[in-house]
């Protein structure tokens, strides 16, 4: 195998539209982490992914007959942008299926480099469907985004620049996965020539398919995709990756949403460049090899493998990047309501600085707070934080981790339900965000329980979240679970969530 791919990637044509990128230093992540951190700067490429090596490098691929019938791709992104590039670079006609709930940045990318779009569906499953029936019925060659072997060599490109800009020692190569395309490229190559170099690679703890079917030793599905990192929301490896990857990926990574906030922040800092959350997820698993095995000195390599991002979407990425990297707690504490109380619990958090302090008069005895503390500067962090707090006879709750916190509670006003309202239920969804992407869940929802609470903020994503109460009878709760089963969204029954019991229950 690793021959046959070795040949491909040495006679890839990518450099007619693709960029030789740099390997740049990054130096405050140097010198936080103790080791040499360096970048491979995919971010720099034409379409501002490393999608356009192998998108290109199929295109070339393709007969003067398949070319006449023009080219069809699924994508909400990257590699839609790349082929359409590369499309109109060989004036062939590109045909590129979209989800209705593309953002409007990636649809005009595409626009602007000569793709004919079709927006179809609300995930990529439909929207590759849809795909398919165009090939049958008008005859388009099809260019996978990741699982064909001219994309994988295009990509392994990649590794051939690595190894020719660093001849030095390198410990590790940090790689973001979603199909596969990418680490298997770099993979196969990399191992072939300096079998001693790791190959790692990271994916999101929301859509790590690789690790799922690693730990299975077969392609398993995934039941639930989460789409914060889109570029690499994929529930199920490609066939092609998957045998790559078994063979010649050392492990996977996998990091959270508040990490790769963090860990784009980080690529910020030292570049000034902003990354798209799939773009930071080498960055996001090199920190957390390092925090694990405690090395220093070693030359470590994460791909910096794209900048496309909504510009709406950073606020959310700059709230989650203090506690991705741990320098924010969010915590509810309990303390006396009385006179002086809020001035002692301030003075029991020291000279540390409050991010966020939100507060309610429940009753006469006591009140919980809500909120949100640097750690980082008093030299100590979150366990100290709530260890002090403790030993001050203050309850607290340390809610860092605790989603229904972070995405809703914080933004909500209202204080608790009634007594009286005993049969509230509480579900967070996840629902396509588009325009009348509100009104059509709520049509959904249906009036048959009454909705106690709702709470809905756009973060400049492709999917709404919304955490909504509902009084429903102890009898007919069944009825609620099939009937969600039946819209079909994703959701969490969050009834029991510390979070809203401590504020809102």
């Amino acid at each position: 195998m690793a021959h046959r791919y070795i040949k491909k990637i040495l006679e890839a044509r990518v450099y007619d539209v693709a960029i030789e990128t740099p390997l740049d230093e990054a130096p405050l992540l140097t010198e936080r982490l103790q080791n040499r951190i360096l970048l491979k700067r995919e971010d720099e490429q034409p379409v501002f992914s490393f999608k356009l090596r192998g998108a290109y490098n199929k295109m070339a691929q393709l007969t003067e007959e398949e070319k006449a019938c023009g080219v069809v791709a699924a994508s909400a992104g990257n590699h839609a942008q790349g082929l359409a590039m590369s499309a109109k670079e060989m004036g062939v006609k590109a045909t590129i299926v979209m989800p209705k709930t593309t953002p409007d940045i990636k649809v005009n990318n595409v626009k602007a480099r000569g793709g004919k779009v079709v927006l179809h569906g609300d995930t990529f499953d439909e929207a590759f469907a849809h795909s398919q029936k165009l090939v049958e019925e008008k005859g388009y060659v099809y260019v996978h985004p990741y699982d064909d072997p001219d994309v994988i060599a295009g990509q392994g490109t990649i590794a051939m620049e690595i190894l020719r800009q660093e001849s030095g020692p390198i410990d590790a190569v940090f790689v973001p996965v979603g199909g596969g395309g990418l680490v298997a490229g770099i993979a196969v190559y990399i191992k072939y020539l300096r079998p001693e170099v790791k190959v790692i690679g990271v994916e999101s703890e929301d859509s790590a398919c690789l690790k799922a079917a690693l730990d299975a030793n077969e392609r398993v599905i995934l039941p639930q995709v989460g789409i914060f990192a889109d570029g690499v929301a994929v529930a199920q490896i490609g066939e092609n990756t998957f045998e790559i990857a078994r063979q010649y990926v050392d492990e996977v990574i996998t990091v959270n949403t508040d990490e790769i906030c963090a860990a784009i922040k980080d690529i910020f800092d030292d570049t000034r460049s902003v990354c798209e959350p799939a773009g930071a997820l080498g960055v996001a698993g090199l920190k957390k090899y390092v925090a694990r095995e405690g090395c220093t000195g070693e030359t470590l390599i994460a791909i910096d493998s794209g900048a496309n991002v909504n510009f709406d979407r950073l606020r959310h990425i700059a709230e989650r990047s203090e506690l991705g990297e741990n320098r924010e707690a969010i915590i509810a504490a309990k303390i006396p309501e009385r006179p002086g109380s809020f001035k002692k619990f301030c003075s029991a958090l020291g000279k540390r600085n409050i991010t966020e302090f939100n507060y309610r008069y429940s009753d006469d005895s006591d009140a919980i707070v809500f909120a949100g503390v640097q750690t980082k500067a008093a030299g100590c962090g979150r366990e100290g934080l709530l260890q002090e707090l403790r030993d001050q006879d203050y309850e607290v709750e340390d809610l860092t981790d605790n989603e229904i916190a972070k995405l809703h509670v914080r933004y909500m006003v209202g204080g608790h339900a009634p007594a009286q309202m005993a049969d509230e239920v509480v579900y967070r969804f996840e629902f396509p965000e588009r325009p009348g992407a509100l009104m059509n869940f709520l049509s959904k929802l249906g009036g048959r329980w009454n909705i106690s609470m709702f709470h809905y903020r756009n973060h400049g994503a492709a999917y709404g979240r919304v955490l909504v109460g509902m009084q429903v009878p102890e009898a007919e709760r069944p009825d609620v679970i099939a009937f969600l089963e039946e819209i079909g969204y994703n959701y969490w029954d969050e009834t029991a969530n510390q979070a809203y019991k401590l504020f809102l229950g």
